[in-house]
């Protein structure tokens, strides 16, 4: 068995607090870290020597990844942006992230237009996947822009004065076109983007794994768009991503999108309605699937519940299923299942054995899913040790850690091998 080997998790929304323990020159001014996110994003400073993710004009420390163009040509951006998408989802777009440096005739791009309710089309210019909303049409960067500037303006509110300089994440695979793209919409926000991070290294930094010299970590990185796996060495403050792997359509989008056609599939079964043509229904749905997934990773039970979901000749129609979290997990189990491969090959691409990962981490919102967790009580051991073969391929720790509060699910897990 393993020694020194433990077992962590860490929440995306304080990935960005990392961005920010490297020192700039003092006349660089306020820089910002920005955590560029599928399905949310957050800012962060530094007060002194401690890092500070900034609260939004709403209190929240994450910002939707949301824009949306209303009727009266008014843009919106954030909360108010994804609150609207019940009643405007043709013009409402989110997990444009995903498009970012795709092609128009890309398999992942038909994918991903087959599952959004907004249109996406073909660059104006070139064969560039880019989204259409109210007759005007948008590149990945321009839309990225838009929801840099929000956190751009979250910061300038917090700190009372312009900012205009930032370090901003991105999955360690991204290429060259796709972190250009990235530096792009910072550039159309306003902001001098000074660096681009690799997140699986912002994540590291967050957790304070820099003052770990000497050791090997795995950053399991699962979030609302995409799935990535990247191995680092960390030598003398340095970080050396090994190796790096993922699945760029992976993430909390396709959890939801496997929970709204279960619910789809019901509805139709009890009524005989089919409610897939209809964007308002769909919309409600989506949103449902996101809160009952969201409300599984605590509880064993949820209920949606959509009140007048449709109509017919016989009248309204409502919407009432409950959801196990067992019926969940095995609904999304071939989701789970494509972080195999990816763990594989990146043990295999940096040359290294289970023996010689010293940690892991746990990062993006799907990681607060019970089956995704490395989480356990004692009592539970070997069927923890079953699930981490099958489903990381990484090591455990010799003695798996104790799941936190229900209520306190953000707190960091961390226990050290016996």
């Amino acid at each position: 068995m393993l020694r020194q080997t433990t077992s962590r998790i860490l929440p995306r929304l304080t990935r960005p607090s990392a961005l920010h323990q490297r020192t700039f020159a003092a006349d660089a001014g306020d820089v910002i870290g920005i955590d560029l996110g599928t399905t949310n994003s957050c800012v962060a400073i530094m007060e002194g020597r401690t890092a500070r993710v900034i609260e939004n004009s709403e209190g929240a420390r994450t910002t939707p990844s949301v824009v949306a163009f209303a009727e009266d040509q008014s843009r919106l951006v954030g909360m108010a942006a994804k609150r609207q998408a019940v009643t405007n989802p043709e013009n409402t777009l989110y997990a444009v992230k995903r498009l970012i440096g795709r092609k128009f005739g890309d398999k992942e791009v038909k994918e991903i237009d087959s599952l959004t309710p907004y249109t996406i089309c073909k660059s104006t210019n070139n064969d560039d996947a880019w989204v259409e909303a109210r007759g005007e049409k948008f590149s990945p960067s321009q839309i990225g822009s838009m929801v840099l500037g929000k956190m751009k303006e979250t910061a300038e509110g917090f700190l009372g004065r312009p900012v205009g300089k930032a370090v901003v994440t991105v999955p360690a695979y991204f290429n060259d076109s796709q972190r250009q793209a990235t530096k792009d919409a910072g550039k159309i926000a306003g902001l001098d983007v000074l660096r681009i991070i690799n997140e699986p290294t912002a994540a590291a930094l967050a957790y304070g794994m820099d003052k770990a010299d000497g050791q090997t970590i795995v950053v399991f990185d699962l979030g609302g768009g995409t799935f990535d796996v990247s191995i680092l060495e960390i030598s003398g403050g340095v970080f050396e991503v090994k190796s790096t792997n993922g699945d760029t359509m992976l993430g909390g989008e396709d959890f939801d999108e496997v929970l709204l056609a279960h619910l789809l599939k019901d509805f139709k079964a009890d009524q005989g309605i089919d409610l897939g043509g209809d964007n308002l229904a769909m919309q409600r749905l989506r949103e449902a699937a996101e809160k009952a997934k969201r409300e599984l990773d605590g509880l064993a039970q949820t209920d949606v519940s959509l009140p007048f979901i449709t109509a017919d000749a016989t009248g309204p129609k409502h919407m009432n299923s409950k959801i196990t979290r067992a019926q969940f997990e095995a609904l999304v189990d071939p989701l789970i299942s494509r972080t195999i491969d990816p763990c594989k090959n990146c043990l295999k691409d940096a040359d290294i054995a289970k023996s010689e990962i010293h940690d892991i981490i746990l990062v993006g919102g799907m990681s607060r899913m019970p089956k995704v967790q490395v989480r356990s009580e004692r009592r539970q051991r070997g069927a923890l040790e079953r699930y981490k073969a099958h489903y990381t391929n990484f090591p455990l720790p010799s003695s798996p850690p104790r799941p936190p509060p229900l209520g306190n699910r953000r707190e960091v897990l961390r226990k050290e091998a016996q």
